[in-house]
C-alpha cells in the first residue's frame, strides 16, 4: 500500500518551491530555463515538469494580483483625481508593467508547483 501525503502539505510544498523559482519534486533544481520558459526535465532529479500546463492562468491570476495591489489603492487616492491624465499614465503603465513582469515568473512558479501538487495526491 503506497503511503499518502496530506493535500495541503504537498500543494503547500509545491506553492513554496514554486514561488522560489525551484523544482516542485526535488526543491534544488531551477524549475525556469529562461524567463518564462519551463525546463522540460529538472537536471538534479529528472521529473518532468514539462507536463504542466501553465498556459493561461498565470497572466490571468498576475492580473489579479497587480490589479489589486495597485489600482484599486489608487483610487483612494485624492491626488490621483487631480493630476493630469497625460501625466498619471506617463508614471503608471511603466510602474504597472515592471511589476507585472516581475510578478508573473512567481505567478508561474506557483501554478506550476500546484500542479505538480494535484498530480502527486491520489484521487482514488
Amino acid at each position: 500500500m503506497s503511503r499518502r501525503r496530506p493535500l495541503g502539505q504537498s500543494v503547500a510544498m509545491g506553492l513554496r518551491r514554486g514561488v522560489r523559482g525551484r523544482c516542485p519534486n526535488c526543491g534544488s533544481g531551477r524549475l525556469f530555463g529562461a524567463y518564462l520558459k519551463v525546463r522540460p526535465t529538472c537536471a538534479s532529479c529528472g521529473n518532468d515538469n514539462g507536463r504542466y500546463p501553465s498556459d493561461d492562468a498565470p497572466p490571468y491570476f498576475t492580473i489579479l494580483i497587480v490589479g489589486h495591489l495597485v489600482v484599486a489603492p489608487l483610487l483612494a487616492f485624492r491626488g490621483i483625481w487631480t493630476l493630469p491624465t497625460g501625466a498619471l499614465l506617463a508614471i503608471l503603465l511603466p510602474l504597472l508593467a515592471a511589476l507585472t513582469l516581475a510578478v508573473l515568473p512567481i505567478v508561474k512558479g506557483a501554478v506550476v508547483g500546484v500542479l505538480w501538487a494535484l498530480s502527486q495526491t491520489p484521487t482514488a
